[in-house]
């Protein structure tokens, strides 16, 4: 079991005051069987003028604020502790069934069950559904296929074959523009491998979070020098928790050092923070991550709900979980 911390910070400087701002944020981990949520908190200045958290569709844990006040700058710092295990420690890839099973179970057919994961089959707006990525797929989903194997052979060519170039793309090139020009991030990496993974009928969801990296031999680790992160779940019934999490831009299944914060169909559902605002013209964002293990004597525990609503009510805005970040 590893135990990590993470701190996510979102500054924006704005060329003139910002009137009235609404933001939604998705900064706390998500609580799975693998992934303990140990601590979390938020602090947001200037203080929100409202503030609710509940959980959206897909039971991501999601943050509005809303700033009233004039404000020339805006900080989003959010800090959590997860534990993690390592879920496919015993998984043997070679024991999933057929690809083609899986796809013909997630189609819609006259008294067939109904498989929830079959609404991550669809296309989405980052994601929409290209002959192209059908094709480039093909070559590894041959017809029986073993699912786990195909999508784990489809995942390493796609770091074989993509070049990882932070300045290649923005945040909402279109997947086709990655794909020909093969490079990008991990946003672009995972989009890739999502559209790959439903132009053959499968289901593919995408995955926010960050991961746990150590520094280059020789040099110490600096604060705010991490990024986020992104990769991706396959529906394979018999992975643990039904779902296989690859990710394509480091070539390795998502293992202790994976912290996932949210899923989603594509990036848009999933952005760190985003929000709409009146006034501020034109704005600086500065965004630093630092993502790294800590032993037990330095973890705190979760605030209940009932210490979280004593917390909003204080004047610091402290407790709680943060326009759009992409991934790196």
């Amino acid at each position: 079991m590893t135990h990590i911390e993470v701190e996510h910070d979102s500054r924006y400087n704005y060329q003139t005051a910002v009137e009235l701002a609404h933001h939604l944020a998705y900064l706390r981990p998500r609580e799975t069987a693998w992934q303990k949520v140990l601590f979390t908190e938020l602090e947001i200045s200037p203080k929100p003028d409202c503030q609710t958290e509940n959980q959206d569709a897909f039971g991501n844990h999601r943050t509005f604020f809303t700033l009233s006040t004039p404000h020339a700058a805006l900080l989003v710092r959010s800090r959590s502790v997860v534990s993690i295990t390592d879920r496919y420690a015993s998984f043997d890839a070679s024991q999933s069934v057929a690809w083609d099973e899986v796809r013909n179970a997630l189609a819609y057919a006259l008294d067939r069950p109904y498989v929830a994961a079959s609404e991550f089959a669809f296309l989405s707006p980052y994601v929409p559904r290209l002959v192209e990525l059908r094709a480039y797929a093909e070559r590894s989903f041959v017809p029986g296929r073993n699912l786990a194997e195909a999508s784990i052979e489809l995942s390493s060519r796609i770091h074989e074959d993509f070049t990882y170039s932070p300045t290649a793309t923005e945040v909402h090139t279109p997947i086709l523009e990655a794909f020909n020009k093969r490079a990008g991030v991990c946003q672009d990496f995972s989009h890739i491998l999502i559209g790959c993974l439903r132009a053959m009928g499968l289901s593919a969801q995408y995955v926010s979070g960050y991961l746990l990296t150590k520094p280059v031999p020789g040099t110490i680790k600096l604060r705010g020098a991490d990024a986020s992160h992104a990769w991706v779940a396959v529906y394979c019934p018999q992975a643990p928790g039904q779902w296989l999490e690859l990710d394509p831009t480091n070539n390795v299944l998502a293992g202790p050092s994976h912290v996932r914060l949210a899923m989603g169909r594509d990036f848009g559902d999933v952005s760190p923070l985003r929000g709409v605002i009146r006034g501020g013209g034109e704005h600086k964002l500065t965004v630093g991550v630092t993502v790294q293990t800590i032993d037990n004597a330095q973890v705190k525990p979760v605030p209940s709900l009932t210490e979280q609503k004593q917390s909003h009510a204080q004047p610091a805005a402290t407790q709680s979980q943060s326009q759009s970040q992409g991934s790196n």
